[in-house]
């Protein structure tokens, strides 16, 4: 999965935008496919363009199918 660091039980990847708008749209767009794999992210905005996901099943602590499967659609934005 590229950029996708496996860490202390979390996928995570820093995704870097033009300006806060494409942040937040993309932001936005990830909160859809949360939504709809009923699976949720942890969402950072830093530096007004930067965004950080992190990834773990939260019941099984852990990262699990479930994670790369979001990870993936998320890579397809």
């Amino acid at each position: 999965m590229p950029n996708w660091i496996q860490q202390e039980k979390q996928l995570i990847k820093e995704f870097s935008f033009k300006n806060f708008v494409e942040a937040i749209n993309f932001v936005n767009q990830v909160g859809v496919l949360a939504e709809k794999n009923n699976h949720h992210p942890d969402i950072f905005i830093y530096n007004y363009k930067n965004v950080r996901l992190s990834l773990r099943t939260h019941s099984e602590d852990k990262v699990t199918d479930k994670d790369y499967k979001l990870a993936e659609e998320i890579d397809k934005i």
